[in-house]
């Protein structure tokens, strides 16, 4: 993971589409002012930084437009598209898919006819805290269901992306988040947080774990007046993070939120989240040794490994 900032997520309203693990429980829409986004677009220039727009459900008032058209953007709810179910059809570029567990092992079969469809699709489970060990059969035979397809695919010369299963043949390190470090999101009121995720706490009151500077429900890491200010910020870090940084479940999001939820410690995942991504991790060598099986060069070689949780390691490093 780079240790400098490299994308600046822009939430356009208090409603825009969630795209990761957390929820948005916010109903009300409060978008954000003009001025405050000229200036959040005015941060990320001066930054270097790639700008990814967070739309919410309704159409932005023609003004808006013309501040977002002048710069180069991604605009997540609309280029890349946001389900919370599995469509029929999606023919696009990017598709991110927020299922729970069971909606992922029930749709499998889904799924996989959107992979002749898409070009890449996030899978982003959106309840891994409720994840049961009992579900980990369901969950492999699912995802040996979408490995065939893949196999299938590939064979025929064509190379689509599934997030739990292509990225991490590719990766030789850990690509995760980054909330924090790669990227940092500006909400509607201005201020700056680690992920859309801690704004949402904030503005539901939940009780601050993180922040330490404040006592209540803040998570803001500042603002654009007066810039970031992220406490401890080396405990986000890969470096400060003893079972991340011994594991090779390199894909893993290594979500903080989740982390924080969990485990109370913005840098130490729960056992659900390295579970799950071991599996996927296991997964995707089987797909690997697949394609080796039918000609293709394979770089990067995912070694056979004997636990499911980096905490169980004991000779393998």
């Amino acid at each position: 993971m780079k240790p400098y900032l490299q994308y600046l997520v822009i939430l356009l309203d208090d409603t825009s589409v969630a795209y990761c693990h957390a929820n948005n429980p916010l109903t009300e829409p409060k978008l954000i002012p003009l001025d405050t986004l000229r200036k959040a677009i005015l941060f990320g220039m001066k930054q270097n930084l790639m700008i990814q727009f967070v739309y919410p459900n309704y159409e932005l008032p023609v003004e808006y437009h013309k501040v977002i058209e002048s710069i180069d953007h991604i605009k997540i709810g609309r280029e890349v598209l946001v389900y919370d179910s599995v469509p029929q059809m999606a023919y696009t570029n990017n598709l991110v898919l927020r299922l729970t567990i069971n909606e992922f092992i029930t749709k499998q079969n889904d799924i996989a006819s959107l992979l002749q469809q898409a070009k890449r699709i996030n899978i982003c489970l959106t309840d891994t805290e409720n994840f049961q060990e009992e579900q980990m059969e369901e969950y492999k035979n699912a995802l040996a269901t979408l490995n065939a397809v893949l196999l299938n695919l590939y064979k025929q010369v064509k190379s689509p992306q599934l997030n739990i299963l292509t990225d991490r043949m590719q990766l030789t390190e850990m690509h995760n988040c980054g909330a924090g470090i790669s990227n940092i999101t500006i909400a509607p009121n201005g201020k700056f947080y680690l992920c859309p995720a801690f704004y949402y706490d904030e503005q539901m009151g939940i009780s601050n774990r993180m922040n330490h500077k404040t006592k209540d429900a803040s998570r803001s890491v500042g603002d654009l007046d007066n810039g970031i200010d992220i406490p401890n910020k080396q405990l986000l870090q890969l470096d400060h993070a003893p079972l991340c940084r011994i594991c090779d479940a390199y894909h893993c999001k290594r979500c903080i939120w989740l982390n924080q939820k969990m485990t109370w410690d913005n840098n130490t995942p729960s056992r659900q989240q390295c579970v799950l991504a071991h599996l996927e991790r296991n997964a995707a060598r089987d797909l690997q040794l697949a394609l080796k099986e039918v000609g293709y060069l394979i770089k990067n070689e995912i070694k056979e490994i004997t636990y499911l949780d980096p905490f169980d390691i004991k000779e393998e490093y």
